[in-house]
């Protein structure tokens, strides 16, 4: 897989202008937060060999953990709006020589995704968490049964004024809207099924994880005269011993007993 740089129109302009300007900071000024993307990156069950996308990239800082958890026959897919972020990756996996990560510049509402993915990861992605056009375009490129992990920062219970304007100081940055801040992820629980969530620092930060929906499960049938009927939720076979039911008024002539 070669690393890629494809700027796809249609951006949106307010989560673009949240990183325009944070690009050749951005590893940084967010250091401090790394032990946290992998904690992350481990929640997410990955195999050997598995193709996962990297949901709001940024630049890269996910992309090597990722890559280590599915190995060289596996794969990495970053997506990322920004052209100064997704710049700063595609130099990072040139540098690195990540022979199978790439990136594709793009909204993720608008991204092409020519893989059918096994995972997905969106860390620290708030913006792309409240766009549920962006949340349906990426989970329809994953295979039925795939574990998606999200995380990132949050409201703390609101009697935590003081940490939660801390908060507010350290994401504004990063974030174009504050909406929905206080349950991050409840657009993508809607799309997902096995949801777990689990809260830390105070409640400040999150990880939530899922799956996508596998294939319908098949009704059970039962067998009536070589012919396959669906069984209805809560079927019961008869009770030989059982009263006949009384005869409807009908032309057609009742079944001997």
């Amino acid at each position: 897989m070669n690393t890629s740089h494809t700027p796809v129109p249609g951006h949106r302009p307010a989560r673009q202008r949240a990183y325009s300007g944070q690009a050749r900071s951005y590893d940084r000024d967010t250091g401090v937060f790394q032990p946290y993307r992998r904690q992350l990156v481990e929640a997410l069950p990955l195999d050997r060999g598995q193709v996962v996308l990297d949901v709001g990239c940024g630049t890269g800082l996910c992309c090597g953990l990722l890559r280590d958890k599915v190995g060289p026959r596996g794969g990495v897919v970053g997506i990322e709006e920004s052209p100064q972020m997704a710049a700063a990756a595609c130099e990072r996996i040139a540098r690195e020589a990540w022979r199978n990560v790439t990136v594709v510049q793009s909204p993720a509402e608008d991204a092409r995704i020519t893989v059918a993915a096994d995972a997905a990861l969106f860390c620290a992605v708030h913006d792309i968490l409240q766009s549920p056009g962006a949340l349906r375009n990426v989970l329809a490129r994953l295979r039925p049964g795939a574990w998606v992990a999200a995380g990132g920062g949050k409201w703390a219970a609101p009697a935590l004024w003081g940490m939660n304007l801390l908060i507010s100081m350290l994401h504004a940055p990063y974030v174009g809207s504050f909406s929905g801040f206080s349950r991050p992820w409840r657009h993508l629980e809607q799309l997902v099924e096995d949801v777990q969530v689990r809260e830390m620092g105070f409640g400040s930060g999150y990880i939530m994880t899922g799956r996508v929906p596998g294939p319908a499960r098949p009704v059970p049938v039962t067998r009536t005269q070589g012919r396959q009927v669906p069984r209805p939720a809560g079927h019961r076979r008869p009770d030989p011993r059982a009263r006949p039911p009384a005869r409807p008024a009908s032309r057609a002539p009742w079944p001997a007993p």
